[in-house]
């Protein structure tokens, strides 16, 4: 039986459906992230930041904040698709865009040499977050972050779940340097990243 609460709101049921379908938001999204950012670009660019500066706290802050806003625009947009977009043709949107999401992923990313860190006038922390910023627009995970947060209606949790994951991937490359990059078989991160992103390409298309 469905009970109503005393302030007239959403059954119990209701309110249970609702908190597992904003984990489910977060908790995906914060795997899928974590996974996509692994050896992309702005993990390049951030063990970049880590051995040139060598002070990491104002990195990793710089990291967070940079991926805030970058990921909190990207829900943005994703939002705003599915206010303009009808069910049918979102469902091909999202479906084609995971599955190229899935393609994308075995490309292994580099930084060009322009794309390198320049002194920083703007102090350590500036410097981070401006590149960082510049580096994700257009990048897998801010890509993934816009699918994500047409295909859960859980904006905000989607945008917690893609920060963690950003955070979980390169703040230990800014603690640990080069040895991070050794400890992870990146090839077998991709190729498992991919096998996600297919799995919901497919999902949102057939499931």
């Amino acid at each position: 039986m469905i009970v109503q609460s005393r302030r007239g709101g959403a059954s119990k049921p209701a309110c249970a459906s609702t908190t597992i379908a904003r984990m489910d938001a977060f908790l995906i999204s914060t795997g899928i992230v974590a996974l996509a950012e692994m050896g992309d670009k702005t993990q390049l660019l951030a063990l970049v930041l880590a051995l040139r500066f060598r002070q990491p706290w104002p990195i990793v802050l710089g990291i967070f904040v940079a991926t805030v806003a970058n990921h909190a625009l990207a829900g943005a947009v994703g939002a705003w698709v599915t206010t303009v977009l009808g069910p049918d043709v979102l469902r091909w949107v999202l479906g084609t865009s995971f599955i190229a999401m899935a393609v994308w992923m075995l490309i292994p990313d580099t930084m060009d040499d322009d794309e390198a860190v320049k002194p920083p006038r703007l102090g350590i922390f500036g410097t981070t977050v401006v590149a960082f910023f510049l580096a994700e627009m257009g990048d897998k995970t801010q890509v993934a972050t816009v699918m994500l947060a047409a295909q859960y209606t859980s904006t905000v949790w989607v945008v917690a779940g893609t920060t963690l994951g950003m955070m979980l991937a390169n703040a230990p490359v800014v603690w640990l340097g080069e040895r991070m990059t050794h400890l992870v078989p990146l090839r077998v991160v991709h190729i498992v990243s991919a096998v996600i992103f297919m799995g919901l390409g497919l999902w949102a298309l057939f499931g």
